[in-house]
């Protein structure tokens, strides 16, 4: 054999375990309880992570309880992440015997300072639907992203890119949200909803909120209830009240039922998401959308109209082919 060729395939076969890098771990498997932590986690996480919710479309985490296969689910987690103060409070045993085997976060508790939560009722003693006022969910992204890399140190630098992008987004929705709401008459600036989800909403954006049922779904809507809603939208001559996703529709016609007899005539201005997002593979399966049509329904509906979305916007508009894109 020529020695300059042999010397050659000996360099080759010295060189080859170095021309083969150590392969990449598998996405880390992260389960969350609700789809607006899994699509904050996959913003953040990327390619680095594989985030599913537990609970889809339409589901009311307040009742909801953990399946045989959600249980398996869990144990295959790599880490779980749920929102905490409550409002998965079926699942709270599971998610606290969870917690001595894996990381498992609650993202509200662990991102947002308590001088900024509102209090609830003496069952909740929080208000847990902090993801309706977007400057303060935006907060979990911190958390989320440090939790990732603890796990996936050699994915830091994307990582970290991702959350950077993802909180500039974040930040102009905010914006984009106050600029719109701003435009409803002062008169109408109440939104009526099934329940009380929408408080961080409408202190974040300026619009007083009632909703006809308490924080949890689990109470009933009793005739009271009906009666003092009815109330407010005939004195304040409220054009529209609203459904929600995840509710029973019927204590919302209650209350229009009641209001026509006594000569006003109110409508549903449409159907909010409060406790879930919209369908996976549309706007409505994603934060930002979630919140996008969420405003649009509210301010249109109560005789406002929506700003220009802004320029750090536009991909996603483009992305689900709005029209404001």
């Amino acid at each position: 054999m020529n020695t300059r060729y042999a010397a050659s395939l000996l360099a080759m076969a010295l060189a080859a375990p170095l021309a083969h890098a150590e392969p990449e771990q598998p996405p880390l498997n992260v389960v969350t309880t609700i789809g607006m932590i899994a699509d904050v986690a996959s913003e953040v996480g990327g390619e680095c992570v594989a985030a599913e919710p537990m609970m889809g479309p339409g589901v009311d985490p307040h009742l909801y309880q953990a399946s045989a296969s959600d249980v398996q689910t869990l144990r295959n987690a790599d880490q779980i992440l749920y929102a905490g103060y409550s409002l998965e409070g079926q699942l709270g045993e599971v998610l606290e015997n969870f917690s001595r085997q894996k990381t498992t976060v609650a993202v509200s508790p662990e991102s947002i300072d308590l001088s900024r939560l509102l209090t609830a009722d003496d069952v909740y003693g929080i208000d847990p639907h902090v993801w309706m006022d977007v400057s303060l969910w935006a907060q979990t992204v911190d958390t989320i992203s440090k939790t990732f890399i603890e796990a996936r140190p050699e994915c830091e630098d994307r990582i970290q890119d991702n959350a950077d992008a993802y909180s500039k987004k974040l930040a102009a929705l905010h914006e984009w949200i106050e600029e719109s709401a701003a435009t409803v008459p002062e008169q109408q600036r109440i939104l009526v909803t099934a329940h009380d989800a929408f408080n961080y909403f409408g202190r974040a954006y300026g619009i007083e909120v009632e909703g006809i049922q308490g924080i949890s779904t689990d109470a009933e809507t009793g005739i009271a209830d009906i009666r003092r809603i009815t109330d407010l939208v005939i004195e304040r001559e409220i054009p529209a009240i609203f459904i929600e996703s995840t509710i029973n529709p019927r204590p919302v016609q209650a209350v229009i039922d009641s209001a026509e007899k006594r000569g006003h005539e109110v409508e549903i201005g449409g159907q909010l998401y409060s406790d879930a997002l919209g369908e996976k593979g549309t706007a409505d399966g994603t934060y930002i959308g979630m919140l996008y049509t969420n405003t649009k329904t509210i301010v249109e509906a109560l005789g406002g109209e929506v700003a220009p979305l802004p320029e750090t916007l536009a991909p996603w508009a483009e992305r689900w082919e709005l029209d404001e894109a």
